[in-house]
């Protein structure tokens, strides 16, 4: 049985300024997100979460991918997810949604990307802050696509739910200038295939 979805957003966030300085080429953020019945809600400690895994992760995956690349189109260059479970829920059910391969693949798929989904999760009353972490798509390493897109829905989540979200970016963050992690590892020695030097 899919997810029972009471609503979904889009946000878009353009900036042409930073640091008193006009961005050349305004960074685009978008974020989708889903506020769906958490299926757990009210049933005590579960202790097999798949079967409703598998029921409403990959509809989701696919619903909110969609509404990411309406506004990005095949521009898209960073990448990330996020949820917040309501207080009757357990950070565990928001991790249950975005941390499957059946939500997660839907989004890298399209993307046709390379690197894992930056992520947050957390538990919340309505209007707790949602902050989807971003990296590049394809290079884990480009700092310039290290960013974060912070908004909240000041109804959501009831106790019975989750939201469920997914964050992109065209462009990294403006006038970036602190180089990337292959040029650390390299002034410090270290082995560029190897970075946690293990």
């Amino acid at each position: 049985m899919p997810a029972t979805i009471r609503r979904t957003l889009v946000h878009v966030q353009r900036t042409y300024e930073e640091g008193g300085k006009p961005v050349d080429d305004p960074t685009l953020l978008v974020a989708a997100l889903a506020i769906i019945v958490n299926p757990w809600f009210g049933q005590g400690f579960v202790d097999d979460l798949r079967p409703q895994i598998r029921d409403h992760a990959p509809g989701l995956g696919k619903v909110l991918t969609e509404m990411i690349l309406e506004v990005t189109g095949d521009e898209l260059e960073g990448y990330g997810k996020a949820s917040v479970v309501g207080m009757g829920g357990e950070i565990e059910h928001a991790q249950a949604m975005t941390h499957t391969l059946f939500f997660g693949n839907q989004y890298r798929d399209a993307v046709q990307a390379k690197s894992y989904l930056a992520f947050t999760n957390t538990r919340g009353a309505a209007g707790t802050p949602l902050m989807i972490p971003l990296m590049d798509k394809d290079d884990g390493g480009r700092r310039s696509h290290y960013q974060t897109i912070h908004m909240n829905v000041p109804d959501a989540p009831a106790e019975d739910e989750i939201i469920i979200a997914l964050g992109a970016s065209v462009g990294g963050h403006p006038h970036h200038r602190i180089g990337n992690r292959y040029l650390d590892l390299e002034e410090m020695g270290g082995d560029v295939d190897n970075p946690a030097g293990i």
